[in-house]
Formats: C-alpha cells, sequence, structure tokens
C-alpha cells in the first residue's frame, strides 16, 4: 500500500511538472486544411504553431550601435526569418491604413481557394472609379486567368483586377472574399487587421499593423507562385476582350528596387515585394531581401511621407542587415 501511494505520488509531482514548466522549445507545423478540388498546385502550405516559427515584437527596438532614423509617423520592421528575431521594430502594433498592402491578402485567399488555370469573367463591379487609382481598364465580359490576373494584381497593383479576383473566387460584388480574407487573416495570426476590400483603396475601417503585414506577407510566400511573380521586373500577357477579340498589356513593376529606379544597399539582394499608396494611407512598401550569406528578411515600411523618403527609409532600413 505504502508503494502504491509512493508511485502515485511520484506520478502526480511528475505531471504537475510538466503542466508548469510546459513543452518550452517543441516547435512543429501542421498543414493548412486545403480544399484539393479548388487548387491545381501542389506547393505544400504550412503555418507556425504560436509563436514557434516567427519573430517576435511588441514594442519599438533598434540594435544597439545604430543610429537608424526613419519618418517619424511611420510604422516599420525588419525580420530576420533565419534566426527569427526582430531586428527593427517601430509603431509596430499601430493599426494603419495599407493601401496595396491589402493586395498581398488578396493574392494569399485566391491562392488557397482558386486554381491558377481558372478563367475569371469581369462582371459589372470590376470597375474603379476613384481618382488616380492604379488599373488595366477592364470591361464587364473581359477574361483572364486566375495566373495572369495574379501577375497584374501583384505587379502592376492594378485594383480592378483585385475586384475581378473576388467577384470570381466566391461570387458577385465579393464581399464573401472579403470574409475570407477576414478569416484567413485571424487563422494566421494577424488580428489586428480588418479588409473591407481586395485592392486597398480608401475605407474607414480598413486597416492593418506592421507586424501583421509581416504575418501575412510570410504565408503568402510559401506559395511558389507568389514568390515567382513579386520577383519579376515586368509581365506581357494576351486577354480576351468581352467581344472574343484579343488584348495586349505589358507591365513593370511598381517597385523601384524591381523595375531598376532604386538600388539596395551594399550586401543586400531584394528579391521581391509590394507597393502601396493613397493619400490616407501614404506610402508603403514591403519587401524579401537576402544578404550575401542568402539569408532572407522582410522589411515593412508603411505610412510614409512620400516615395522617395519611402525608399530612402527602406535603403536604411535594409542596411542594418548587414551592419
Amino acid at each position: 500500500m505504502r508503494c502504491t501511494s509512493k508511485r502515485t505520488f511520484c506520478l502526480v509531482l511528475a505531471f504537475a511538472l510538466l503542466l508548469l514548466t510546459g513543452c518550452k522549445g517543441a516547435g512543429y507545423s501542421a498543414k493548412y486544411s486545403m480544399d484539393e478540388s479548388a487548387s491545381d498546385k501542389k506547393d505544400d502550405l504550412f503555418y507556425p504553431t504560436f509563436a514557434s516559427d516567427l519573430c517576435v515584437a511588441d514594442e519599438d527596438k533598434k540594435p544597439e550601435d545604430s543610429d537608424l532614423e526613419i519618418y517619424e509617423k511611420a510604422s516599420a520592421g525588419l525580420f530576420d526569418l533565419t534566426r527569427k528575431e526582430t531586428i527593427y521594430s517601430k509603431n509596430i502594433n499601430l493599426r494603419v491604413m495599407p493601401a496595396s498592402l491589402t493586395k498581398v491578402m488578396t493574392a494569399y485567399v485566391a491562392l488557397k481557394y482558386g486554381s491558377l488555370d481558372q478563367v475569371l469573367t469581369a462582371k459589372s463591379d470590376v470597375y474603379v472609379n476613384e481618382s488616380g487609382a492604379q488599373k488595366v481598364n477592364l470591361k464587364e465580359g473581359d477574361k483572364m486567368t486566375l495566373d495572369q490576373a495574379l501577375h497584374l494584381l501583384l505587379i502592376y497593383s492594378a485594383n480592378d483586377v483585385a475586384n475581378l479576383i473576388a467577384s470570381n473566387i466566391t461570387g458577385p460584388q465579393g464581399e464573401d472574399f472579403i470574409t475570407l480574407m477576414n478569416e484567413e487573416a485571424v487563422n494566421i495570426g494577424a488580428t489586428n487587421s480588418h479588409f473591407e476590400n481586395p485592392h486597398g483603396l480608401t475605407s474607414d475601417e480598413h486597416y492593418v499593423t506592421a507586424y501583421d503585414m509581416y504575418l501575412m506577407f510570410s504565408a503568402a510566400m510559401q506559395y511558389d507562385t507568389f514568390s515567382e511573380i513579386i520577383n519579376m521586373t515586368e509581365y506581357s500577357t494576351t486577354y480576351q476582350d468581352a467581344k472574343g477579340g484579343t488584348v495586349e498589356i505589358s507591365k513593370t513593376n511598381t517597385n523601384g528596387f524591381l523595375s531598376g529606379a532604386k538600388s539596395a544597399p551594399p550586401g543586400v539582394t531584394v528579391i521581391g515585394g509590394k507597393t502601396g499608396t493613397t493619400n490616407a494611407a501614404g506610402h508603403c512598401l514591403i519587401l524579401l531581401a537576402r544578404d550575401t550569406n542568402g539569408d532572407p528578411y522582410i522589411a515593412v515600411i508603411m505610412r510614409d511621407e512620400d516615395a522617395g523618403v519611402l525608399y530612402t527609409d527602406m535603403s536604411r532600413l535594409l542596411e542594418e542587415i548587414v551592419g
């Protein structure tokens, strides 16, 4: 009886210690559930369990020997994907309008729920009337594949193409698509974000944080198609108009580092990214970059003052990679 009691006590004690200490250091990945009928891609998409494969950023931070200063109203972050370390953060959890950085999430949802060879047909909601909004001037009845649409969405940042994608993946007006954007944002941990449209044109309750953009960009990068498109400097294709004719289109990447208009700091290679600009959101840019060892980093700046300041600030931020 005494032996049984002693053994029971030891088991209880061991279990209690396990509860107190947890499973620190035990990280693993689990697959997203994907509707196989919704995708002809063989990409394996994994999401990280809580903090197991993510950089953490709760407050402003910069390296001790750094004198980096960027535009005071901007929010920004630099994330070392190899060491899972946040190198720099400023206003990282401040809710801001994302402008066309929204299209990162649009692409992610489209890749998860759509098929690259799926033919999209422009509906009455394809038109974008906001002054100055970037578009390829799609007309109702025009047709292109999702693969073509994703290229125009990410390379040229076409707002009418964002509407085309949303209304075809889930249905007219894209309302269900917006619901998916918000649900998937929560699923990847971007809980400080809320979307009201697939393109990022100004809407009062449409916002993200710089940290959430890092999470969404990381998730999208796990699709090979996304990673390939954001690395392209230009794109040419033809699509079918409503009368069955052919429309030729050729666009250059809006990212200055990709188009050749801007140069990365020595020792840093910009692989790709996404731009975004509206009067309300300011100037925004998120990038994937690598150092001379090939180690990857994500850099994001939102709500910067103007295009010139944005690229100057981003170059200074990227300099932190090489110290």
